[in-house]
C-alpha cells in the first residue's frame, strides 16, 4: 500500500502494543466495503435493512453506556495546562500516553486492526489534510468511508511525508470508567479507547476536523470552525455563500439544507448545501475568505428529522446510509424515530434492541421509553443530498459574503443584528449563548455560553482562539460581515414568534442585502438592526411589521443582565481573553446604560 517509513513504523509500533490477530488496509473500493458489510451482518454488528425501501442501508446499535460524545472524558494534552486552557480538560501528554498505553495493550487480541488512510477535503487540494485511523471496529471503517475520502490516493498524495494525523482507536472493553478521547495537538495524534459511538471514534470528525485542525489553523494562518456553509442562488443565477455557527439544538442542519418558501421558489431562488457541520476557512488570493466542507458525508441527529422539518436530510439518508440507535420496524425491516411521523411501528425493537411498546412512551423519560435514542444518528453520503452544491468538490472552496452566529434566547437577542466591525463581530461570536431547554440536562432557562459554537471543540486555549479570530483582520483585506440571529424569541406563553425553518431565508436575504449595501439599518447599543419593513413578510400568516418590530427590539435590562454573565464567562476563560474583547464588553455596558 505504501513505502512511507513514518507510516509503516508507526503502524508496527501500534500493532506491537494492541496485538491484533491481523492487519487489513482499507483501499476505498466498493468491493472491499461490501465484503466488510457482509462480515458485520454475520457477526450482528450491522443489520441489513429493506433493500427496496432503504437500498444499501444498515442499522447499528452501540453499547447502552455509549450513546453520545463524552465531554467529561475528552482531553487536550498539551505540554502546559495553560495552552489547553480552562475550558478544556487537560492531562500532561507523558502521563496520558502512559495511562492509555495500559488500556491499549492487548486490546485488539482476537480482532482485526483496520488501517484507514483518509483525507479531510478534496485529495490534493490546498485545503486537504490527511490522516490514518487504526481501529478494531468495522462500524468505524464503514462510517469513515461515508464521512471522509478514503483510499490509496491518500497514500499517494502523502508520498514520503510525515505530515499526517495519527489516529488510534480501540473499542477495548467499552468500559465507560476507562473511556478516553485524547488529543495531542503538538504530536498530530489522537487516541480514543473504550468507546464505539461515532462522535468519539470517527476520528476524522470533531477530533481531527475541529480540535486538531483548529490548532493547525492557528499555527498556519487559517480557521477550522463548527459551521455550516450554504449558497443562496438569486433568480439571475448569482450565488452568494454564508457560513453559520449554532450550538446544538438550534437548527443548524435545517438551515444548511433549507428549502425556500414557495413565494421565493416561484421567483427562482434556490439554496445549495455545501456543508452542515464543519468549515475550514482560508484567506484566498483575492483577499477574501474561502471555505470548504472537509467532510464527505453527514452525521445527523435522526429524531425530529421529517418531511416537514428537513426533507433534504430525510431524502439524503434513504439510501447508502448507516442508522445508529434508531427504532427497528420489524414488519417492514425499516427504521423509525420520534418525530419522523405519527405512525410508530406496532412490532418493533427499540434502540437497545428490546421489544418496544409505543403506547408506554413518556416524554419525561425519553431515554427509557423512546423507540430511538434522543441522540440517535444517520451517517449519509453528501452526494445523495438533493440540494448539494455543485461547488461541494471544488478544491478552492467558496467565497464567504457573511458569517452568522446564532443562539437560542427567549427574550434577549433580536431576530437578527449586524456587528459594527470585525473586532465587534468576534466579540459577538465570543458571547454566543443558548438557554437550556427541557430537552437539555439541567434547569430550564440557564444561559450556557458557547463561543462560535466551539466550546467543546477548540484544541487549545479559548482566549488564544479569540485572538486568532482578531488576527485575521491583519491578513485578510476583504472580510465577510458578521451577523447574529435568534430564531427562538418567545411570547409570554412561551410560544415561538418567528416561524423558522424555510422562512429563515427572509432573514438571510436581508443579511446579503446589507453586505451589498442595499438595505438600511438602525444602530442600537448591540449593533445594526434591520428596519422592520425591510424583512419581507409576504405570505407569512400572522406576522406583520409590528410583530417584526417586536422581534427586532433590544431589551436593555436583559442585556445588562447578560453583561454580568459574560464577565463571569471571560473570567472563567482566564487571562488570555484579548483586551480588545474586554474593551468591547465595557463599551457595550456603557451603551446599554
Amino acid at each position: 500500500m505504501t513505502n512511507n517509513k513514518y507510516i509503516l513504523s508507526w503502524i508496527d509500533e501500534m500493532a506491537a502494543m494492541t496485538k491484533p490477530d491481523r492487519i487489513v488496509w482499507i483501499d476505498g473500493t466498493e468491493e472491499q466495503a461490501e465484503e466488510l458489510r457482509r462480515e458485520a451482518c454475520r457477526t450482528g454488528e450491522l443489520v441489513k435493512l429493506n433493500e427496496k425501501l432503504l437500498p444499501n442501508c444498515y442499522l447499528h446499535r452501540t453499547a447502552v453506556n455509549d450513546v453520545a460524545r463524552v465531554e467529561g472524558r475528552t482531553f487536550i494534552c498539551t505540554k502546559t495546562k495553560e495552552d489547553a486552557g480552562n475550558i478544556n480538560n487537560w492531562i500532561e501528554p507523558g502521563e496520558c500516553y502512559a495511562r492509555l498505553t495500559k488500556l491499549f495493550t492487548g486490546s485488539m487480541i482476537g480482532r482485526t486492526m483496520y488501517v484507514i488512510p483518509y483525507s479531510m477535503g478534496v485529495v490534493g487540494s490546498e485545503f486537504a489534510k490527511y490522516g490514518i485511523e487504526l481501529t478494531d471496529s468495522i462500524y468505524v471503517v464503514l462510517n469513515m468511508l461515508i464521512m471522509t475520502r478514503v483510499g490509496n490516493n491518500v497514500l499517494e498524495a502523502l508520498g514520503d511525508s510525515p505530515d499526517y494525523i495519527k489516529g488510534l482507536h480501540s473499542k477495548a472493553q467499552l468500559d465507560e470508567e476507562n473511556r478516553y478521547i485524547c488529543h495531542f495537538p503538538e504530536d498530530n495524534t489522537i487516541w480514543s479507547v473504550n468507546s464505539g459511538y461515532g462522535g468519539n471514534v470517527l476520528l476524522g470528525k470533531k477530533c481531527f476536523a475541529l480540535r486538531i485542525a483548529s490548532f493547525l489553523g492557528r499555527k498556519e494562518g487559517w480557521m477550522a470552525e463548527h459551521m455550516l456553509i450554504l449558497g443562496i442562488e438569486y433568480p439571475n443565477g448569482e450565488i452568494k455563500y454564508i457560513s453559520a455557527a449554532f450550538p446544538s439544538a438550534c437548527g443548524k442542519t435545517n438551515l444548511a439544507m433549507l428549502i425556500p418558501p414557495e413565494i421565493y421558489r416561484k421567483k427562482g431562488y434556490k439554496v445549495w448545501c455545501v456543508g452542515d457541520d464543519i468549515a475550514w476557512i482560508r484567506p484566498g488570493k483575492d483577499g477574501r475568505l474561502w471555505a470548504v466542507n472537509p467532510e464527505n458525508g453527514f452525521f445527523g441527529v435522526a429524531p425530529g428529522t421529517n418531511e416537514k422539518s428537513n426533507p433534504n436530510a430525510l431524502h439524503t439518508c434513504m439510501r447508502d446510509a448507516i442508522f445508529t440507535n434508531v427504532c427497528h420496524d420489524l414488519d417492514n425491516n425499516t427504521v423509525w424515530w420520534e418525530g419522523l411521523n405519527n405512525n410508530p411501528p406496532k412490532n418493533a425493537l427499540n434502540w437497545r434492541g428490546e421489544k418496544w411498546d409505543y403506547t408506554k412512551y413518556d416524554k419525561n423519560d425519553k431515554i427509557g421509553t423512546s423507540g430511538a435514542h434522543p441522540n440517535s444518528r444517520f451517517t449519509a453520503m453528501a452526494k445523495n443530498c438533493p440540494s448539494l452544491s455543485s461547488e461541494f468538490n471544488n478544491p478552492a472552496g467558496v467565497p464567504l459574503s457573511a458569517i452568522i452566529f446564532g443562539g437560542r434566547r427567549a427574550k434577549t437577542a433580536p431576530l437578527v443584528y449586524e456587528s459594527t466591525s470585525w473586532q465587534n463581530g468576534t466579540f459577538v461570536g465570543s458571547i454566543m449563548a443558548s438557554e437550556t431547554t427541557a430537552a437539555a440536562a439541567g434547569a430550564i432557562g440557564v444561559v450556557r455560553r458557547d463561543p462560535m459554537a466551539m466550546r467543546p471543540f477548540v484544541g487549545y486555549n479559548m482566549g488564544d482562539y479569540f485572538q486568532h479570530w482578531l488576527d485575521m483582520e491583519k491578513i485578510v483585506p476583504h472580510l465577510p460581515k458578521i451577523f447574529h440571529v435568534n430564531w427562538f424569541r418567545t411570547d409570554d406563553e412561551g410560544n415561538f414568534i418567528w416561524p423558522g425553518f424555510g422562512d429563515n431565508m427572509r432573514v438571510l436575504l436581508w443579511i446579503l442585502d446589507r453586505v451589498e449595501g442595499k438595505a438600511d439599518a438602525d444602530l442600537t447599543p448591540i449593533g445594526y438592526v434591520p428596519k422592520a419593513e425591510d424583512i419581507d413578510t409576504e405570505g407569512l400568516a400572522g406576522i406583520d411589521t409590528e410583530t417584526i418590530k417586536g422581534l427586532l427590539s433590544v431589551d436593555r435590562e436583559s442585556w445588562r443582565e447578560d453583561v454580568k454573565n459574560i464577565k463571569d464567562f471571560y473570567n472563567l476563560i482566564g487571562d488570555r481573553v484579548p483586551k480588545e474583547l474586554w474593551k468591547e464588553l465595557e463599551e457595550l455596558d456603557e451603551r446599554l446604560k
